[in-house]
């Protein structure tokens, strides 16, 4: 987990409108319009050997993030590319995680804000594993998220939104409470969806099911690791999975930048055994994104 440290003061440098400024100058206003209406995109990336994973592909989704919340991000992909690639260098890191924002400002108040300017900040810093390694390896607890990903038709579902995540931080905090690592959600219609900060698979064999992303993130890693398993011969299904579903599967993993790939043991009172293809494509991941590096070291 990440450490205690406070994030607005710490040294280093933050790529703030164009320009590396001091990490503890990187500030808004409180009446910036993406505080109270929740009008920014971000990205969650990481770096491994200072390079970070698959970059443009991110960069790609923030700017098309954006303009699903109809704005602009007046960067160019390439730009923004290399402010990322400055930043995680003016901080002499190596492994580390990189989050990229971008928000409406304080030039107007109120739910219209067309004449707001767009700002952009990319930062990042050394964050280990979201879950300890020791843990990781072992499986993680789930439990059963109460608020539901949302219908398409009442929010831009599939968009990397800072305000999606509100109901992901009253879960993860519930799941915490009671013991757990993380809570899986399913969607408006009852199905099977995400984790709070991941995509999830289930496995039957050699075969990968995960719910279908047709209201939620189809993430960077979760393609990453479908192109992995495939390499490996597994077959990957994207279907509708039900709860009652689970008790027939014989494992479950969770992905995502953060997560990296997370075995999981239980979902509920539901229990899986982390296994062969967990650990398979947990090494086979961390490979790809750090050649040389075995996943449990």
């Amino acid at each position: 987990m990440a450490d205690l440290m406070s994030y607005d003061d710490r040294d280093g440098f933050i790529w703030f409108n164009g320009e590396l400024i001091a990490w503890r100058d990187a500030k808004l206003h409180m009446l910036s319009h993406g505080l109270h209406y929740a009008s920014a995109v971000f990205e969650g990336e990481r770096a491994y050997g200072g390079e970070v994973f698959e970059l443009t592909k991110h960069t790609e989704r923030l700017v098309d993030g954006a303009q699903t919340l109809d704005f602009e991000i007046p960067y160019s992909v390439a730009e923004i590319d290399e402010a990322c690639r400055q930043t995680v260098k003016a901080n002499n890191l190596s492994d580390c995680y990189v989050r990229p924002i971008a928000w409406r400002g304080s030039e107007m108040m109120g739910v219209s804000a067309q004449a707001t300017k767009i700002n952009l900040s990319i930062a990042a810093w050394d964050w280990g594993s979201y879950f300890p390694m020791e843990e990781r390896l072992k499986g993680i607890k789930l439990a059963w998220a109460t608020y539901r990903r949302p219908d398409p038709a009442t929010a831009p579902a599939r968009t990397k939104a800072a305000g999606l995540y509100m109901i992901c931080t009253i879960e993860k905090h519930r799941a915490e409470k009671a013991g757990y690592a993380e809570a899986l959600m399913l969607d408006w219609r009852g199905h099977v969806a995400e984790c709070t900060s991941g995509n999830i698979f289930f496995t039957k064999g050699t075969e990968l099911h995960s719910p279908t992303p047709d209201c939620f993130l189809d993430g960077i890693t979760r393609q990453t690791v479908m192109e992995l398993a495939r390499k490996r011969g597994y077959t990957c299904i994207d279907r509708t999975i039900m709860p009652e579903e689970l008790k027939d599967f014989d494992e479950c993993f969770m992905v995502g930048t953060a997560a990296e790939v997370t075995p999981i043991k239980s979902v509920g009172d539901i229990e899986f055994q982390p296994g062969v293809v967990c650990e398979t494509l947990l090494n086979d991941y961390m490979a790809t994104v750090q050649p040389g590096k075995a996943a449990a070291e």
